[in-house]
């Protein structure tokens, strides 16, 4: 790591302001060479002149060098905040390159910060993710992580293990001792709390994935009950064709559309019916598929016509729909005379007209999202985090039949490998393949 590296920092495209940002060793010394100027003050925001290789004027910009070990990499680093744009940024790159410097690969800043201790694995993925987010729960719940939220949670785990484990142990060395008669339904009511801790984290990360990468929100029905006027409105656009002719939406459309502080994944599926066409068949079977895969599923019906064999179809998939689903039912055309009955209605339906409001149901999605997003608790925020917690807990379980039948050495290899679990949240991995791995699905420039 005694390499310097170079990368834009700040978002590809045009904008006022584009940040490039030097880390390593040469940082200062490439800096001087750019600006020409002996003396770059700690901290100090320079308003300087930068000058190409043949020292004509580039670009007259904000500068900003942080020495070792105060700094986010942990080495000397230096920013240029230049005008926005390709050119400016991009010479001033092929400048520092010219001097000595590197390109930096994905996620290669946030790396060095972590080999140098300044951050954990957990702070790492955290930044990470808060580019990631799609709600302004997420980003808080991110901040605190940044700030050691869930480091916390993993030293406190980890001490709750060690405390199981040293009474394993005691037990194991004095077996033949007077031990205190409720040592061993001390660990049983230690192991109850942090198996339903771990669980309750594992369930909340899970049901709460999309304030990270977006509620997914299916928009179900049979041809011609407005799915596709639905998603305009959301929208406030004509992104879908909307006309009188079943099937004229033959596959799934997904835009991007904001719901209070949440940005959700709106999905506009074909309409639900047999059909002996085939490219309508195949997106029917995306349809399906979309429900399956949805978080929110907006089942819509149409009130001014009464249930044919498409709707009782529907119906019977929505019952059948896994418990975990969030389902809000809607009958449109609620201004004109209403045919529509079901039992399936009579309770915490929505009637709306889609051409003159759709407030209470944007209200009503508003209040799921809100509840579904908690209470901005602790969460995993990363498949791996997922994994290594799922594999404790995993570990933790099954060491509960070797401390019932007092095969202690066993029950202390489980709790072990838990307790070894756990700590990879936030402890260096052995294997430098696995870093790279990690950090080269950051951003470049992070």
């Amino acid at each position: 790591m005694s390499d310097t590296i170079v990368a834009n920092a700040s978002a590809n495209g045009i904008g006022s302001i584009s940040i490039v940002r030097l880390s390593g060793s040469k940082s200062l010394e490439i800096a001087k060479k750019i600006t020409r100027q002996d003396n770059l003050k700690v901290r100090y925001a320079h308003l300087s002149s930068l000058y190409d290789a043949h020292a004509e004027l580039l670009d007259e910009a904000i500068v900003i060098y942080f020495k070792s070990p105060h700094s986010f990499t942990g080495e000397d680093i230096v920013e240029f905040q230049c005008h926005g744009g390709y050119i400016v940024s991009s010479e001033i790159i092929e400048l520092c390159v010219h001097y000595g410097a590197r390109l930096a690969e994905p996620g290669e800043y946030s790396k060095r910060a972590f080999l140098n201790g300044k951050i954990d694995l957990s702070q790492a993925e955290a930044i990470a993710k808060i580019i990631e987010a799609k709600s302004l729960d997420a980003a808080k719940i991110l901040a605190r992580q940044l700030k050691g939220s869930l480091l916390e949670f993993v030293e406190e785990s980890r001490e709750l293990l060690l405390l199981i484990l040293a009474n394993s142990e005691v037990m194991i060395d004095y077996a033949e001792e007077d031990l205190p008669k409720d040592i061993q339904e001390n660990i049983v009511q230690k192991l109850d709390f942090l198996e339903e801790r771990l669980r309750s984290i594992l369930e909340s990360s899970h049901r709460r994935r999309g304030l990270i990468e977006g509620f997914r929100v299916a928009i179900v029905g049979k041809p011609n009950v407005g799915k596709s006027s639905l998603l305009n409105r959301f929208l406030d656009y004509e992104r879908a064709i909307v006309s009188d002719i079943e099937g004229t939406t033959r596959d799934t459309i997904e835009e991007q559309v904001r719901i209070g502080s949440h940005i959700i994944r709106l999905i506009d599926t074909a309409g639900i019916r047999e059909s002996d066409d085939v490219i309508e068949k195949m997106g029917v079977e995306r349809s399906l598929v979309s429900i399956q895969e949805a978080d929110i599923i907006i089942a819509l019906f149409d009130g001014s016509r009464e249930l044919d064999r498409f709707d009782e179809d529907i119906i019977a998939r929505l019952k059948a729909l896994d418990s975990s689903k969030h389902l809000i039912k809607v009958i449109n055309k609620s201004d004109l005379k209403q045919k529509i009955a079901h039992p399936l209605f009579e309770k915490e339906t929505l009637k709306i007209s889609i051409k003159e409001d759709l407030s209470a149901l944007t209200k009503h999605l508003e209040s799921l999202l809100n509840a579904i997003a908690g209470d901005n608790e602790i969460m995993l925020v990363t498949n791996r985090q997922i994994a290594v917690v799922s594999e404790a807990l995993t570990h933790i379980t099954e060491s509960r039949v070797f401390l019932v039948s007092f095969e202690l050495e066993f029950f202390s290899y489980h709790l072990n490998e838990a307790l070894k679990k756990i700590s990879l949240i936030s402890k260096p991995y052995d294997n430098e393949d696995i870093l790279e791995k990690m950090f080269g699905e950051f951003c470049l420039g992070k």
